[in-house]
């Protein structure tokens, strides 16, 4: 039953949520001071009664009394908060950020204005500050929480559901975003600072070129953290989702690799040629070295889960495991943790889901959208806490001038690479598109984190760094991420579209697939649908054998469950003797869990020989299959080519060449001839217009048409006879042309307008009659005419 909520029961829900989270806020910090008086104070431990003396029994009863009168009371209940502080105040945080989530959403109008990463950074704010308040230091987000527990189940969550064929259909666009672009905003970035940092009367001047660079390296990276909590609010189109997202996850190693390479040759004193080299090596080792091991992981994962089919409970457990192993690995060797992730992911879903069962992939799917979540809240909360408890240095021009030189860079940058990627793309960027990715480069805690972890013995200048830091990402969190809404609408920037293709969509998609990649192949062209098809052939044949198994790796699950429940329910129809038409269409029947039905008591068994009964199957085992036999489709691969097809193509050409002269040899040689008027019709037509039918002086000597109709030529080739005339033409004669002599009717009821000669053929004589004839005349002409009685 649907109860009706108004506005009134949301208002009384938000007071409550409120109370409820101030209230667990200031439990939180209340038992914050408990930690220092448990450590400082020294747990009681009960002291041994004293032996009494042999023989000093009166003594002994008052000392019993004196150890009953000192002896600590059994404790009903005690506070020991150092045994369970750390998961404590982790479910707290916990708790809090869910309960924020809960709020946000609770408020409609809230949400809508306002992204929730910049509420949850004000909620950090708001905490931090009342931690402070009481005295307590507030917690920082420590670099190693945030790159091993915090960062990878946001980037499991994006890898392993990543849109595939929109992010490979734009792979060069992204990853020229995500090289070139970073490479650019880096090097723009560090070389303004540095010279900005030379300008007298700033105090920058202890600020060298490695510093400013490592710092632009560090900054000019967009973070996927701040990109997804934005872009998955406005529901952008999907072409511009995936290239600002693809670009802020392949953009990592870029970072990574700048960041290293920076903090190598701030501690040496002179970098050569070599060193130059070995960074760019490096670049390479470290992007697809985490691709590598990210691949890895994924096929072993997709092979073990080939053998999970009798326990299903731990499916969900080895995706998890793989991943983070994969990510740690990556980390081990300061590769790509993030190329890494994405890898695995990639690689080990179309296989692991074809292994596992349906309540596996739903398991999956809702833990990882769970984990990302509340990961993605406690970082924003912790960004927010972090900025109330870190040390800063504010030094007005660096900040200023970090914030409008990554504008600048940004902007320069997207349109540079934008009109450079026009013209090799299909699909060109607008100016709206263009204008939404620069607008939409975020920066969020990726860069606070690289940033915390430098070294203030080599870097004096790390806390300057840090503020400025925290500021670009404020500003790009609540100044762009708060308009960026507004300006999607204001340009009418295509949405996506919430509802799913549907099935015949899906069809067509393959099938133009299909039909491209036929004509690359015709073409010589090997573009991106001609590798696509040699990946999915080689994939087919060997990989879906060794990382799926049973039937599904031959043939699709739904056709495999058919076949399933066919062959199922033809063994049932044998053993219960009936002869019914049981229905094959079962829409209840989970697809992993097929028993078979239990044998009913009351059934009756006709009474068949072994052999008899064995014959049965084998007959009806042989019918099943044939009749599941499917037409073999059209595969250009195995296609072979006709010697004869040339020359049959010629042929039919040439008949179609003749039919065509036929059809037009009919219309010319079928005309209706004319009626035959009565002799007074036709002389009351002569009668009413007699210059129609005079025949001209000098119509004798004009040519004859003759036309052979067997000719497989043309009827507009024409043999003209009688064309050199002796008798040469008035000039002022121009309307003269081909004319027909009109002569009476020499008996009545013969025509009046063609009379054979006798030497004429047949042929001829048709040909003549249908050019003679004029054709059957409209009414009005008729009715125009003079009516002549017939006595004239």
């Amino acid at each position: 039953m649907k109860v009706k909520r108004d506005s009134n029961d949301v208002l009384k829900a938000v007071p409550f949520t409120g109370c409820l989270c101030f209230v667990v806020m200031f439990w939180g910090l209340l038992l914050l001071p408990a930690r220092g008086d448990a450590e400082s104070t020294p747990p009681r431990l009960p002291t041994p009664p004293p032996h009494p003396a042999a023989g000093h029994d009166h003594s002994s009863n008052h000392s019993s009394g004196k150890h009953d009168k000192g002896r600590k009371v059994f404790p009903v209940l005690s506070l020991d908060y150092s045994h369970v502080q750390i998961p404590f105040e982790i479910s707290l945080w916990i708790l809090l950020a869910c309960l924020m989530k809960i709020g946000f959403h609770v408020i409609p109008t809230v949400s809508n204005v306002v992204p929730e990463s910049c509420l949850l950074i004000v909620v950090g704010l708001l905490v931090g500050g009342l931690i402070k308040g009481v005295g307590e230091k507030p917690p920082t987000l420590e670099t190693n929480v945030f790159f091993l527990f915090l960062l990878p189940p946001i980037i499991l969550d994006a890898g392993y559901f990543l849109p595939l064929r929109p992010f490979t259909e734009n792979i060069g666009t992204i990853l020229m975003f995500a090289v070139v672009g970073t490479l650019w905003n880096a090097f723009f970035l560090g070389g303004l600072l540095y010279a900005v940092c030379q300008i007298g009367g700033t105090g920058l001047s202890n600020v060298g070129l490695l510093a400013n660079l490592l710092f632009g390296s560090i900054i000019s990276a967009v973070d996927p953290v701040a990109v997804l909590a934005v872009f998955e609010e406005i529901h952008i189109n999907e072409l511009l989702h995936i290239l600002v997202f693809g670009e802020s996850l392949l953009n990592d190693a870029v970072t990574v690799v700048l960041y290293h390479l920076f903090e190598e040759y701030a501690s040496i004193d002179q970098v050569t040629f070599t060193d130059v080299v070995l960074g760019f090596l490096c670049f390479l080792v470290v992007a697809l070295g985490g691709v590598f091991v990210g691949v890895a992981y994924g096929i072993v994962a997709a092979f073990t889960s080939r053998f999970t089919s009798h326990i299903r409970v731990i499916e969900p457990l080895f995706v998890f495991l793989y991943s983070y192993m994969a990510y740690l690995s990556a980390e081990l060797f300061h590769l790509s943790g993030i190329m890494a992730l994405i890898a695995s992911g990639v690689v080990m879903r179309p296989y692991v889901e074809a292994n596992i069962s349906h309540k596996s992939h739903t398991t999956i799917k809702y833990f990882l959208k769970m984990w990302s979540s509340v990961s993605e809240t406690l970082i924003f909360i912790f960004l927010g806490v972090s900025t109330v408890a870190g040390p800063h240095e504010w030094n007005w021009t660096f900040v200023i001038s970090t914030l409008l030189f990554c504008l600048i860079a940004r902007v320069l940058g997207v349109l540079g690479l934008t009109w450079f990627m026009n013209k090799f793309r299909i699909v060109k960027l607008t100016a709206k598109d263009q204008f939404i990715i620069a607008y939409g480069g975020l920066r969020g805690a990726i860069a606070f984190s690289l940033g915390y972890l430098l070294d203030k013995d080599h870097f004096p200048m790390r806390n300057m760094f840090l503020t400025a830091i925290i500021t670009v990402i404020f500003f790009t969190v609540f100044v762009q991420g708060m308009t960026i809404r507004p300006l999607v609408e204001l340009l009418a920037v295509k949405k996506k579209q919430e509802t799913k293709r549907s099935i015949n969509e899906e069809i067509h998609t393959q099938f133009l697939d299909h039909l491209l990649t036929g004509i690359e192949d015709i073409c010589g062209h090997y573009g991106h649908h001609h590798w696509k098809d040699k990946l999915n052939r080689f994939n087919k044949k060997y990989v879906k054998k060794c990382l799926i198994a049973g039937e599904r790796s031959n043939e699709p699950q739904l056709i495999a469950f058919y076949h399933k429940m066919e062959m199922k329910q033809a063994i049932e129809l044998v053993e219960s003797g009936g002869m019914g038409r049981i229905p094959t269409a079962v829409s209840t029947v989970s697809m992993q869990n097929i028993q078979p039905k239990p044998k009913a008591v009351d059934r009756i068994i006709p009474t068949l020989s072994k052999d008899k009964e064995e014959e049965i199957r084998k007959i009806l085992r042989t019918n099943l299959q044939k009749t599941r036999q499917r037409l073999k489709s059209y595969n250009r691969h195995t296609l072979m080519a006709d010697p004869y097809e040339e020359a049959w193509n010629q042929m039919l050409l040439r008949r179609q060449k003749v039919h065509q002269l036929e059809q037009k040899m009919n219309n010319y040689l079928t005309v209706p001839v004319h009626k035959v008027d009565s002799p007074t019709l036709s002389r009351a037509r002569i009668g009413s217009d007699p210059l129609e039918y005079e025949p001209k002086p000098d119509s004798g000597n004009l040519p004859v048409i003759t036309i052979d109709p067997a000719s497989p030529q043309s009827p507009d080739s024409v043999d003209v006879v009688n064309e050199e005339m002796g008798k040469t033409k008035d000039e002022d004669d121009d309307e003269d042309g081909l004319m027909m002599k009109v002569k009476e009717p020499s008996t009545p009821g013969t025509d009046d307008v063609f009379v054979p000669e006798t030497g004429d053929s047949p042929s001829n004589q048709r040909l003549l009659r249908c050019l003679s004839d004029p054709g059957p005349r409209p009414e009005e002409e008729e009715e125009e005419k003079p009516f002549i009685p017939k006595g004239h």
